[in-house]
């Protein structure tokens, strides 16, 4: 159970708290103002400082509530649980942590990815893609700076965003269409990690800006 709101609390602070419980309603009420107070109320914030919370509305619910995911996603696994995990088995355990916590409020997330289909939320979805993949490869524990950094949050961006939307509408016993299907892309991640190992075991086949460039002015015949 969360704690309790702190006394005078900031609107970030009634953000935070406010996102998982208004996705409780959003499923009944949509992610309308009207969820913000049904929230406010279960909590016992104050609705006018609650709807200050999220002053972009719906979009800005949603945000937190993805927020609330990477933070709930990142606090079920130990140190040793990650530890004894290879990487594409640290990466495969939080995609389906992240559909566990999700799971009751399933229809809320419906509405939420149609509001983001939207010609004009496109830009934020990307962004909250991007940032949930990234949550994802610092909790399996990667440290990449370098182009593998971007390569491999695309690819997972990628992978959980269709795997959420087999998700949605799997009824198959015990999710086993989901779960067949993570596990094929997941073959996607697995083969980019086997790859940037042989390519930092051969000096000749890692990518070379300089390299690139001459071949562009030079080409071979």
């Amino acid at each position: 159970m969360a704690a309790p709101l702190p006394d005078d609390p900031t609107l970030d602070e009634i953000r935070s708290h406010l996102a998982p419980i208004i996705a409780g309603h959003a499923a009944f009420d949509g992610w309308t103002e009207e969820a913000v107070e049904r929230a406010a109320h279960d909590a016992g914030a104050d609705p006018g400082a609650a709807k200050l919370a999220f002053p972009k509305g719906a979009t800005d619910m949603i945000d937190a509530w993805f927020a609330h995911v990477d933070t709930e996603m990142a606090s079920s696994f130990s140190a040793q649980e990650l530890a004894a995990m290879p990487v594409h088995k640290r990466i495969r355990a939080a995609i389906l942590e992240r559909l566990d916590i999700v799971r009751p409020h399933k229809e809320a997330l419906r509405r939420a990815i149609a509001i983001l289909a939207m010609p004009q939320n496109v830009p934020l979805a990307g962004k909250l893609g991007w940032r949930s993949a990234d949550a994802m490869w610092r909790l399996a524990g990667d440290t990449a700076t370098d182009f593998n950094h971007y390569s491999k949050r695309t690819i997972l961006a990628g992978v959980y965003g269709s795997t959420i939307m087999v998700w949605i509408d799997d009824e198959s016993e015990g999710e086993a269409e989901t779960v067949a299907f993570l596990d094929r892309r997941l073959g996607n991640v697995a083969q980019f990690e086997k790859l940037k190992k042989k390519l930092r075991g051969d000096p000749d086949r890692r990518f070379s800006a300089t390299r690139f460039l001459g071949r562009l002015r030079y080409p071979g015949r």
